[in-house]
């Protein structure tokens, strides 16, 4: 009998063809660089999400101009095909227009979910499976994990680069085809295996801001597309006084403390944002805290309702912490109630659930944060 690969195929890796999404940065032209020597058949595939000015070219973002370029040079490196596709328009209405609507309704999105899931693993998905590969690679922080035949996906290694709270709405056939090579890895090694590959990205800065969001001015995207949008209205207090006046809703996210401009006794937070009403509300940061949270649009990850009788843990945030909590799940909503204190739970975010075994943080899925 053959032995397993290091994908977990039942072949030799030459007769494995895999696909590898180059972004143009460190991770995954390090993802590529491990693949082929390896061993394995490689076609690395790019993606243009978005016609990019100046201003976008020089700041720290993915899938832009520059970052096409440095993904061709890496192939042409490491002499395996590369190939560019060019979803802008599928990017401009999956994406971008989903986040200008959501700030809109007084949300705070996380267009890199929708991307993995409109573009990323949805059409670059197709195209490896139109390709007969076996396998779709990405440079994400996350651990796969066969379990009797069934990919599961843990937290990554290095807690400072997991990305799986990104990835909560990936889809079990989805989770089966793709390979995270990284999942096991510290930053520092993959920077350092790119380096001794002498790799061009080698020292390359990570991508920092949303793509398509400049410098992280997320107003100004929106100015471009509604300009519309900034229509002075109401801040009031919790007792529903007036209190102050704002230049638009989409320039207050909850939990924002800076840009208030209203002096009080304690300092003052956005508690809630009422697109219908044009109003900001604001209070203490006690009133900031959370216990109960309502989920839409959830997505699962385990077929084993057993798994959400053992101690659950969630994320709110990207950069949030795990808090223990309860879930009660009701087809494509669910009812999480948080056994400690959060701050500042926005709508629009993800909720990502986790259990704990003893090869690390599963991940059970998740859902969007309705209120």
């Amino acid at each position: 009998m053959t032995k397993l690969n290091s994908l977990g195929f039942n072949k030799k890796p030459e007769d494995t063809l895999v696909v590898v999404a180059m972004s143009g940065g460190v991770d995954s032209s390090t993802v590529a660089a491990m693949m082929k020597n390896e061993g394995y058949k490689v076609i690395g595939i790019t993606l243009k999400l978005y016609n990019d000015t100046q201003q976008t070219t020089q700041s720290k973002q993915c899938c832009a101009g520059q970052d096409i370029m440095d993904a061709k040079r890496v192939a042409d490196k490491l002499k395996i095909e590369h190939r560019i596709l060019y979803y802008q328009n599928k990017f401009k209405e999956g994406v971008i227009d989903n986040f200008v609507e959501s700030y809109l309704n007084g949300e705070t999105p996380i267009p890199c979910v929708q991307c993995n899931q409109t573009v990323k693993f949805t059409d670059l998905f197709e195209e490896a499976k139109n390709l007969k590969a076996d396998a779709l690679i990405t440079g994400h922080y996350v651990k796969s994990v066969t379990e009797n035949g069934i990919n599961q996906m843990y937290r990554g290694k290095d807690s400072n680069r997991d990305q799986s709270y990104f990835l909560f709405n990936t889809t079990r056939e989805q989770l089966d085809y793709l390979r995270f090579p990284l999942g096991g890895m510290l930053k520092d090694e993959t920077r350092k295996i790119a380096k001794d590959l002498d790799l061009n990205v080698a020292d390359k800065p990570d991508s920092q801001d949303i793509c398509f969001v400049p410098n992280g001015d997320y107003a100004s995207v929106i100015q471009k597309f509604k300009p519309d949008s900034f229509k002075k209205g109401n801040i009031k207090n919790l007792n529903g006084e007036v209190i102050g006046v704002h230049d638009g809703v989409i320039n207050y996210t909850i939990g924002q403390r800076k840009g208030i401009k209203i002096a009080d006794k304690d300092p003052l937070y956005v508690i809630k944002i009422d697109a219908d009403k044009n109003e900001i509300i604001v209070g203490t940061k006690e009133n900031l805290i959370k216990k109960e949270i309502n989920l839409k649009e959830v997505n699962l990850l385990t077929n084993n309702d057993k798994d959400f009788d053992k101690e659950i843990f969630v994320k709110v945030r990207s950069t949030g912490k795990l808090l223990k909590a309860k879930v009660d799940i009701n087809n494509s909503e669910a009812k999480v109630n948080l056994l400690e204190d959060e701050y500042g739970i926005a709508p629009g975010q993800a909720c990502v659930f986790y259990s704990k075994d003893s090869l690390g943080d599963k991940i059970l899925g998740g859902g969007w944060i309705k209120n």
